[in-house]
């Protein structure tokens, strides 16, 4: 069990934690939660004894095996399989004792060292690391290839192996899915899901956060708290703590101008000086409960398109890639203005091919590339960072990119990013990297695009800009391609998916949901492949007809989710605008001027909209249940 007790954490003279008191259990599964700078890597560093309290008590079992992803990956000649392997210490340990009682004869000590091999499944261990590897999306032949040819986000993914591949009893995961898509999301998930020691995880991604853990650790103002359940379990009991606090706040205000007002009023008077004396010592008395307070929260939209040409972009029978090898083959995608794309597909099938060659980074090697006219694109990838200008400060980047507006807009401007007083003048060169994908993403918004590209725009970004993101992306009016391993990002901003897969880039029909079962289905594919197709032709036939029939029943069940998805999604827009418009209506019927003899025509229009979005309101929630109930009994497909 861990256990904190009465612990104050400081990093120099800023104090992190105060007073922390929690235990977790065995098994527990934590989401570590809190702003950027709340302290939640330097928790980690703690529990990895790397930190000492300033004062309380950490209390860890002895004997506990702690795991985390190293932050930095040498550039080794050793193999990546080799490389995961040394994750499990104690294995390595074995196998090196086990070549020196080898080579000298002592049959004895050998013995017990396979004994031991056995007991930590040291037989399996290859098996083990190339199912780890296969699943963080590294191929058969990537497994001999040495750590140095790897790029850095590869060698990421090699760390997270490593650390997974320890036989730990407590896993420190920081990050871990900032470089992966989402195939490989979906699969660290089920293996998280399957460990058996206790995690604690930091995380921005709230689907992955849902589908893991059981407990939230929640950081701010240098105060833990742990919350039982899930990520949304977390923002629904926050919510009603913030909202009973609201209410006691705005209660004892309340009081405190009763007494105010009394003690302004008889405090000269000397019948009632002395109430008005006890008054204010009651006053003076009154624990103050603290407003409401909520970590600051970004606030921005896109701006305007100038121009909206219909289509924006058209390319037709594209083929892309390098000179020695297309990556996509005939490809056909028209952009238009208010649409929302999502590209899906494994690493590697060719996603930020296809958004370079939409933004014009990279040339087709056949087809055409067709531009509407006053096509502005807004492109974000990640080698965008690095093009910012380490020695500038972010009020510098935006006098950059135009000077015609006044100093103080841009300042209103990057506020909304949380760029505010000294941040807004200060260089980058010590920003984060989620400091440095805010001023990226600001930058890019100002430039009015009717087209976004967005590639992985997530990286790095806390759960409350992505949340800003989210909101500004379903107002934007321009057309958007996004890639994204951010599944709530992906379900509330795209339309529509296509999927890269085999060389080709084509509509998928389906939704998220749809696309896991699609993953599901090749995984099967390619591990049943394999013996089946050794074996006999009877068998190798009963396979491909058992895959045609299951391919022809997952493509039903698409055709048929489709039309009642569509709906669904026209309902939900609907009664949004409704409502939005009920409450304003509401709101209006709440004023006293409203019922005026001169208002008695907005009165009476008032009410008889009011009614009517009422009935719309119920009628559309009804069918929208009905849809949601026909979609729960389509058939499953294996």
């Amino acid at each position: 069990m861990i256990q904190f007790r009465n612990l104050t954490l400081a990093r120099g003279a800023k104090v992190l934690l105060e007073g922390a008191t929690f235990q977790l259990h065995p098994g527990h599964k934590v989401g570590l939660i809190g702003a950027n700078g709340a302290g939640k890597s330097s928790l980690f560093a703690l529990l990895r004894g790397e930190l000492q309290p300033e004062k309380g008590d950490l209390e860890l079992p002895p004997n506990w095996v702690i795991a985390h992803v190293a932050q930095e990956t040498p550039a080794l000649s050793q193999a990546a399989l080799e490389f995961v392997l040394d994750g499990d210490a104690e294995l390595r340990e074995i196998e090196s004792a086990l070549i020196a009682a080898e080579t000298n004869h002592q049959g004895e000590k050998i013995a017990e060292l396979h004994h031991r091999l056995s007991d930590v499944e040291g037989y399996s261990a290859k098996a083990r690391a190339s199912a780890l590897l296969d699943g963080l999306g590294f191929t058969q032949a990537d497994f001999a290839r040495s750590v140095s040819d790897f790029s850095g986000g590869w060698r990421v993914r090699l760390n997270l192996a490593r650390a997974l591949m320890c036989r730990s009893d407590l896993l420190l995961l920081d990050e871990p899915t900032n470089h992966l898509d989402l195939d490989a999301v979906i699969w660290l998930e089920g293996w998280l899901r399957e460990y058996c020691g206790t995690l604690l995880l930091i995380s921005h991604d709230r689907d992955f956060l849902d589908n893991v853990i059981d407990n939230v650790l929640h950081i701010e103002q240098q105060r833990i708290t742990l919350y039982r359940g899930g990520y949304s379990d977390f923002e629904r009991q926050r919510a009603e703590k913030l909202a009973l606090q609201k209410a006691m706040y705005e209660k004892q205000q309340r009081k405190v101008a009763h007494l105010h007002s009394y003690i302004d009023r008889f405090r000269v008077q000397a019948t009632k000086a002395r109430q008005a004396q006890s008054r204010i010592k009651a006053l003076e008395r009154m624990e103050m409960i603290s407003a409401a307070h909520v970590d600051s929260q970004f606030n921005f939209e896109f701006r305007a398109p100038i121009s909206a040409p219909d289509p924006l972009l058209v390319l037709d029978e594209v083929s892309a890639g390098y000179t020695d090898k297309a990556i996509l083959t005939k490809t056909v995608l028209t952009i238009r203005p208010g649409e929302r794309i999502g590209l899906l597909g494994k690493n590697g099938a060719g996603k930020s091919t296809l958004i370079k060659v939409l933004a014009g980074e990279l040339k087709p090697l056949s087809g055409k590339r067709v531009e509407g006219k006053d096509l502005q694109i807004g492109y974000f990838a990640q080698h965008q960072l690095e093009q910012l200008r380490s020695h500038e400060s972010p009020l510098q980047h935006m006098l950059r990119l135009d000077r015609a507006t006044r100093e103080q807009e841009h300042l209103n401007f990057l506020g909304g990013f949380d760029f505010k007083g000294d941040m807004a003048r200060a260089s980058c060169e010590n920003f984060s990297g989620g400091e440095k994908s805010r001023l990226a993403l600001a930058l890019l918004i100002w430039t009015r695009p009717n087209l976004l590209l967005l590639d992985e725009p997530t990286n790095h970004l806390d759960l409350e800009m992505r949340h800003a993101l989210t909101l500004a992306l379903q107002d934007y009016q321009g057309g958007v391609i996004l890639v994204s391993h951010d599944r709530a990002l992906l379900r509330a901003t795209c339309d529509q998916f296509v999927l890269v897969a085999d060389g080709k880039a084509e509509a998928f029909d389906g939704d998220l949901e749809d696309y896991k079962l699609w993953l599901a289905s090749q995984k099967a594919e390619k591990a049943t492949s394999a013996p089946i197709l050794a074996s006999r032709t009877g068998q190798i036939n009963t396979y491909v007809n058992t895959c045609a029939q299951n391919k022809a029943e997952r493509q039903a069940r698409l055709v048929a989710r489709r039309p009642l998805l569509k709906e669904t999604e026209q309902i939900e827009k609907h009664l949004e605008k409704w409502q939005l418009e009920k409450t304003h209506l509401d709101a209006r019927a709440s004023e006293p001027s409203l019922y005026d003899i001169e208002n008695k025509a907005e009165l009476q229009s008032s009410l008889k909209r009011q009614t009517e979005l009422t009935s719309l309101i119920d009628e559309a929630e009804m069918r929208w249940l009905a849809l949601h109930e026909q979609l729960e009994n389509l058939p499953e497909v294996n």
